[in-house]
Order: C-alpha cells, then structure tokens, then sequence
C-alpha cells in the first residue's frame, strides 16, 4: 500500500510539474529590445523592465555604492553599430554591458565588456571600456516600470536615459560622422551622381559653405523644377546669405508648386519663412 501511495504521489509530482512547465504567464519584469537610429548607424538595447511594487527602490531594493545590473534579471546590453564617444573614450562597434552604480546624488555608468554581469560578485573592473559620473536628477512624478531610453536625439548626440521611481540619470552619446559624410559628398560629386539636393541640405543644416549650399539648390532645381520642397530649401539658404527678397521670391515659387501638389503643410511653411523675412 505504501509503495502504490508513494508511487502515485511521484507520478502527481511529475504530472504537476509537466503542467506548470507549460504555463505561460508574463514576466514580472518583461525584457524590452529597443533600436534608435543614430548617426550612420544605430544602437541597440536589451534590458528587463522591473516594477516598484510599493516597494523603496533606490536604497533598499537597488543598494547604493554597489554594481548594479540596470534592470532584472538577464544582463543589460548596449550594442553599437557605428563607433561612439562616451565619457571622451571612443568605442569601437560591437556589444557591451551596461552597468551602474546608484548613489543618493551621483551615480557612475560603466560600459564593460562583461556581457553576463547579472550580481555583483561577477562584476570585473578590469573590464571597464569607460565609467562616467553623472548627476542623479528628481523626475517630477513617479514611473512605476523600469524605463531606459533614447533622448535628446541629434544627427550627432543623443542621451540614454534612466528613469525608474523619482529618479532620472542620463548618459551622453555622441559620434563624429562629418568627416565621413564629406568624404561622401566628394566622392558622389566627382562620379556622375550628382546628389546635389542632399548635399546641398546637409551644408545648409550643418554650417558648411552656405554659397557652395546655394549653387548646389540651383542645380538641384534644375533636376527637379517642380519639387517644391527644393525650393523652400533653397530660400532658407537665401535667407541664411542675407538675400530676403531673392528668398521671398524662391518661397513664393515654392508655395505656387506647393498648391499645385495639394501639399498645405509647405504652403505654411513658406508663408511663416516670408512672414520672416518681410
């Protein structure tokens, strides 16, 4: 009797665990992968969203002065496409771990190349690429979920910003891309390509030779004489030279190509240009 009694609770043991393998219930910290566009490339982050719960985060749950993963469970992950700078270090493409250390007014941000730090014992400084100390500021209202984001976003700059509870650190990004986009620019302007428009866009955005900027919009207008978004440009960079009337008469040329196209939002937005300039 005790051995069919011993046997059924082994085989009830298994049934139950063969059941509970299959459930499937959310995480109580559910992983995010998140990719921003940055610079020539991108960036991408893996991390696990932990909740406050009612419970104290920063001091208690999370101590101060110690390694801490930046979310739950898995290690939390930063891959670049492209070379960054962070903390005046250049870093080379490729995957890292994102680390921190929280304290009361300051916290340090680690980039390692330690992909797997998920407590603090693992943790190896000889693996730091780059720390960073950066001021703990007072978010105005309390963020239940644990939230890294992208922020502040420039063709050359962007912040990656940790918020959970009251508490907001960022970590500036930055990335030198001129030097390589001129390097397109000549090349593309000695073959017979010719991408006046977008180089012309790229000078006039970029504080490069406003003149070249505008022989270039000339020619772009040549391609393409009934792209009024060409001409809208073309008068900005009249306007940037101090030519207003030729720039009236270029956006008035735009907002004629613009109502022809049904295109409102450039009719607006030469007529807020020529309400400028007049």
């Amino acid at each position: 009797m005790k051995k069919t009694l011993s046997a059924l609770v082994f085989v009830s043991s298994l049934y139950l665990n063969s059941v509970a393998q299959q459930l499937n219930i959310p995480s109580p910290s559910p992983p995010q992968n998140v990719t921003q566009e940055f610079g020539l490339s991108s960036i991408e982050l893996s991390y696990s969203r932990p909740g406050v719960k009612s419970r104290k985060v920063f001091g208690d749950l999370v101590p101060y002065g110690k390694v801490w993963r930046t979310g739950a469970n898995q290690a939390t992950t930063l891959t670049f496409g492209d070379s960054v700078i962070i903390g005046g270090t250049q870093i080379p493409p490729g995957k890292y771990g994102l680390l921190t250390i929280p304290g009361s007014d300051e916290w340090t941000i680690i980039i390692t190349k330690q992909l797997d730090v998920t407590n603090p014992s693992a943790y190896k400084a000889d693996q730091d690429i780059v720390r960073v100390q950066v001021r703990r500021q007072e978010f105005p209202f309390p963020v239940e979920t644990f939230s890294i984001l992208f922020s502040d976003i420039t063709p050359t700059s962007c912040d990656l910003a940790i918020i959970w509870d009251k508490t907001l650190v960022a970590l500036p990004i930055k990335t030198d891309i001129d030097s390589r986009i001129m390097a397109q620019i000549n090349t593309a302007m000695a073959k017979d390509s010719f991408p006046y428009y977008t180089a012309a866009i790229y000078y006039l955005d970029n504080k490069k030779d406003l003149y070249k900027a505008l022989e270039w919009f000339n020619k772009a207008v040549e391609q393409n004489p009934k792209a009024y978004y060409i001409f809208y440009q073309k008068a900005r960079c009249q306007a940037k030279l101090g030519k207003n009337q030729d720039a009236i008469a270029t956006a008035q040329q735009s907002i004629q190509l613009a109502k022809e196209a049904k295109n409102e939002d450039y009719v607006a937005l030469n007529e807020k240009l020529i309400a400028v300039l007049r």
